[in-house]
């Protein structure tokens, strides 16, 4: 298997301790896990042979077969041998059987081949394994065992015993202290994320403990000290950790630093090609370029066009059989790869990673045949590829940007067998919602599908001990032996792929049919594999609710007479509650919750949970929240985060309640907690800035708290933490709280820059400080203008904050404006000349803050042209002869401005155009157009206005330009 995690674990032994395990740690790299799990000492602990230390323990005195194998376990570390080699030994040897027994349920699992033993005669003893209702139990009792967090994990699944070993072994102190540190850290770390991915959904105790897992190997494997391929596989697995939680942003950077350390050149870029066969003429396509740093492929290409023998022949047929079944596409019109043009240039002008060119490596590749990637490289680009589609998979140009990765990957071809069908199961689900590819996408997924499950199925694998239980008819005819691929190949990457089980595959394809309206196909398969939630969800989807609280009652509820087999179709089951309750009652309840409607069904999904189901609180805060209950609302949500703090819709959504309940020093604790979570979240940053500013003068929150927020509390009965950090502390600056909204607001507008509401919404935060923050005006402005100009033009300008602009730049540039210094001013007048006068229809403001730049930029005849639009935008208007006293106000101080205009500019000489220095002036006939100006306005104004202050005022003015 050439597992590099067990050849770190083995250069941390001593070299006595090494040459005694290397026979059982060679039996793990081969696959061949029979032979641990059938030493002496391993029947010694499961119970079939007895010693002196464990001939009084007995599975009868144990309700559950693990604390039966703790108990073994504990006496048989115990007991003191005459040798302290062999005792620790024993130690080490316990911890390579958790190993085996976690790599079987893998390979019984995940991958396959079928496990060439029976886990029932191997690990039951023979009085469990030859009862077949003895057996169910116990198994179901193992099954009911995995329950974390009122999360239960999948009723049917096979051999638990496996895991539930493992589990145990890993889970005793004396293990845990005898083995070295990093090697069992890191394989908690893996049956932890193995145990999340069994659950329904994630657990916050198991969450919160493997992301503790990763922070101690952290320091470790990621070490200059490290072994580099240590530091590879842990950063992917890492990845396929922060992938699984939701947290994408960390994934890729793992990613990243694992693409660093292998040397792996790839870029996502467009060249010339066609992707349909009627297509004539090449359009750009995406397309993934890749090479492996340490591959020999380049030189295996050369060689394979020189040489056309029949040994090269022979040795790609011999790859082909090792490969899953990949499906042709088919298609009447697209082609099943895109055919690129021969000349490819070295870089192009469609390359979505902007202006940087490709690597001179990668820009020697042929596109249509390039070389095959190490699997490791592989495993970074599916993986790259499932972060992307994870952050917005029904985005459509997500998946095209997602689709060429996986492409790659089979394309180029793979040499090793998990990898090459996790590719195909990567594809699949992009091709599931396009139209051309939706056939081939379902199919691929169906073949996935009954490749795995012909791959996991044995005899004795479900909890019943019947192969029946998980048993599927096969669309296509199952690989032959020789076909295949060894168990060692398919479990080298498992923990970097991240690879589903055969129930959550199945699942899968069951809702690929209910988007395609494959109802009665997608029922069948969730009925069999007995999902009944899943079944509800799926009728409740085509508007059956009805069918849908008939199968979740009957999962939680007798019939209602009592006589549950006697129930018929018409049965609703409102009987009595089943005892004990499934080990999925809490989403069953908050299932009948959201058809219903009904509060009480969440709380007694949090009720059954042992108050640990954080999902059920969440659904009764979603509730409130729509009942416009928002102090209940925030009592569900608090709850809930008191079992999974990790989770920012939750911390949101409190947010919101405590703005509507004006609660707004407890709203800048939860938007804070959202931010630190996920730094991407527009939304929470700009609710942050709204709370911000409605706090107190006298109580904000300092900058470094914005930044790095600490944890708020989560009740108010909650005592207060010594040790916490105070969010909301007495600041001299009473304009602090405004600094650190307008600072928020600048995290949203960077996140959604194309939001034309926080653009504005950060206008007007920068003005209302004292001093404004001239800086931010002026880019919130030019963003307004870019886009909304063209809808709402000059409406999208506010004239009162230009004019805040103008008076700044005028007053700190005595000495007038120069086109050649950079800043602030240059930056104003490029973009009032640019993109605001454009858009100036009606606006005096906006001509007079135009006429207010061009007089301080020495440019009289521009600034009085100004003015006499300004004017003409206010008399313009119709109604004002006739209107209010207030309109005729107002076009008597535009026509006195005009006036003004006319009397200080028209007699300067012109310092612009072919004018300039001719001596010429602005308006020679300046006191004409004045004079012209004032009469026309009192001819119209002379029946309504007459006698009133403003026709003196007018007159006034009139005399004096007599004189």
């Amino acid at each position: 298997m050439a597992d590099v995690y067990l050849a770190f674990f083995q250069s941390t032994l001593p070299q006595e301790l090494a040459s005694s395990l290397n026979e059982h740690l060679q039996n793990l790299e081969s696959g061949n896990f029979e032979s641990v799990l059938g030493t002496h000492l391993t029947r010694a602990l499961l119970g079939h042979q007895n010693d002196e230390a464990t001939k009084d323990i007995s599975l009868q005195n144990y309700n559950v077969w693990s604390d039966f194998i703790f108990r073994r376990l504990s006496a048989l570390l115990e007991h003191k041998s005459s040798s302290a080699e062999h005792d620790h030994f024993r130690h080490h040897f316990f911890f390579v059987l958790a190993l085996a027994s976690l790599y079987s349920f893998i390979q019984s699992n995940v991958t396959g081949p079928p496990l060439p033993f029976s886990s029932t005669r191997t690990i039951f003893t023979e009085d469990v394994a030859s009862d077949a209702t003895k057996l169910s139990q116990t198994r179901q009792q193992l099954i009911k065992s995995l329950a974390v967090d009122g999360e239960g994990a999948y009723k049917l699944t096979p051999n638990p015993e496996l895991f539930c070993l493992a589990d145990t072994i890993l889970s005793s102190p004396a293990i845990a202290q005898a083995v070295p540190k990093t090697p069992y850290r890191w394989a908690k770390l893996r049956l932890d994320f193995l145990h999340q991915r069994l659950l329904s959904e994630v657990a916050p105790s198991l969450q919160s403990s493997i992301y503790a897992e990763l922070a101690e190997l952290e320091k470790e494997l990621l070490a200059p000290s490290a072994p580099a391929e240590v530091r590879v596989h842990f950063l992917l697995e890492r990845a396929a950790v922060h992938t699984h939680h939701g947290f994408d942003k960390k994934a890729r950077e793992d990613l990243e630093r694992a693409k660093v350390e292998r040397r792996f050149e790839f870029a996502l870029t467009g060249l010339l090609g066609k992707r349909t066969k009627f297509q004539e003429k090449e359009t750009s396509q995406l397309v993934v370029l890749a090479r492996s740093a340490d591959s020999d492929a380049a030189a295996a290409d050369e060689s394979k066009s020189k040489d056309k023998g029949k040994a090269v022949a022979v040795e790609e047929d011999e790859q082909k059989t090792t490969k899953p079944k990949n499906l042709d596409l088919n298609d009447d019109t697209l082609l099943e790869s895109i055919s690129f043009s021969e000349e490819q240039p070295a870089q192009s002008s469609t390359d979505v990673l902007g202006e940087d060119a490709l690597p001179q490596a990668l820009a020697e590749l042929d596109a249509g045949n390039q070389p095959m990637l190490d699997p490791l490289d592989s495993v970074i680009l599916l993986l790259l590829a499932s972060s992307i589609s994870n952050m917005n998979p029904d985005n459509g140009l997500t998946r095209e940007e997602t689709a060429p990765y996986a492409t790659r990957v089979l394309e180029g071809g793979s040499s090793n067998w998990q990898v090459y069908t996790q590719a195909l199961l990567v594809r699949s689900r992009i091709e599931g919602y396009r139209p051309r590819t939706m056939e081939r996408g379902l199919l691929q997924l169906q073949a996935v599908v009954d490749q795995v499950i012909a791959d996991t199925t044995s005899a004795d694998a479900t909890p019943n001990g019947s192969a029946a239980e998980g048993a599927a008819t096969t669309f296509l005819p199952r690989s032959k032996e020789d076909e295949s691929a060894p168990v060692s190949e398919r479990l080298r990457f498992v923990f970097t792929l991240c690879s589903p089980s055969r129930w959550e595959l199945e699942s899968e394809l069951a809702e690929r049919w209910v988007k395609l309206g494959g109802l009665r196909t997608a029922l069948e398969i969730f009925e069999r594999l007995e999902m009944w939630a899943e079944a509800a969800l799926c009728w409740a989807a085509t508007e059956r609710e009805d069918k849908a609280k008939k199968v979740v009652r009957k999962q939680l509820f007798h019939a209602t007479n009592g006589d549950d087999e006697a129930a018929g179709d018409e049965e609703k089951w409102e009987g009595a509650p089943r005892e004990p309750v499934p080990t999925d009652a809490p989403r069953l309840y908050c299932i009948l919750g959201d058809i219903d409607q009904d509060p009480a069904m969440y709380e007694k999904g949090w009720e059954v949970s042992g108050n640990r189901y954080a999902r059920a609180q969440r659904s009764l805060g979603r509730f409130w929240m729509h009942a416009n209950d928002n102090a209940k609302a925030a009592d569900a949500y608090r709850k809930s985060l008191r079992v999974n703090q990790l989770n920012n819709q939750s911390w949101f959504a409190l947010g919101c309640a405590y703005l509507e309940m004006a609660q707004f020093e407890r709203a800048v604790e939860a938007f804070t907690r959202v931010v630190q979570l996920d730094d991407q979240d527009a939304e929470a940053w700009s609710n942050l800035a709204a709370a911000l500013l409605r706090l107190e003068p006298s109580v904000t929150v300092s900058d470094d708290d914005v930044e790095k927020p600490a944890a708020p509390k989560l009740d108010d009965e909650e005592d207060d933490d010594p040790g916490a950090i105070n969010l909301v502390a007495p600041r001299r600056d009473p304009q602090q709280h405004i600094r650190d909204a307008l600072k928020a607001l600048k995290h949203a507008a960077r996140l959604k820059h194309d939001n034309h509401r926080i653009w504005d919404n950060l206008l007007t935060v920068a003005a209302s400080l004292n001093p404004p923050a001239f800086n931010e005006l002026l880019s919130a402005q030019r963003r307004l203008i870019e886009l909304r100009g063209a809808t709402d033009g000059e409406a999208c300008v506010d004239a009162t904050i230009l004019e805040a602009l103008a008076r700044h730049v005028a007053a700190t540039h005595d000495d007038g404006f120069d086109p050649t210094k950079p800043g602030l001013a240059r930056m104003l007048v490029k973009l009032v000349d640019e993109a605001v006068v454009p858009l100036i229809t009606a606006s005096a403001p906006l001509w007079r803050v135009v006429a207010r730049l061009a007089l301080w930029r020495g440019r009289p005849s521009a600034a009085l042209e100004a003015h006499e639009k300004a004017w003409r935008a206010v008399t313009s208007q119709p109604g004002w002869e006739t209107t209010t006293e207030a309109r005729w106000d107002e076009v008597v101080e535009a026509t006195v401005e005009l006036v003004d205009a006319y009397e200080t500019l028209g007699p300067r000489e012109k310092t612009e155009g072919l004018a300039a220095g001719s001596g010429a002036l602005v308006a020679k006939d300046w006191r004409f157009k004045a004079r012209t100006a004032v009469k026309g306005i009192c001819g119209r104004a002379r029946d309504a206005w007459e006698g009133t202050e403003g026709w003196e005022r007018l007159r006034e003015r009139l005399e004096d330009l007599k004189g």
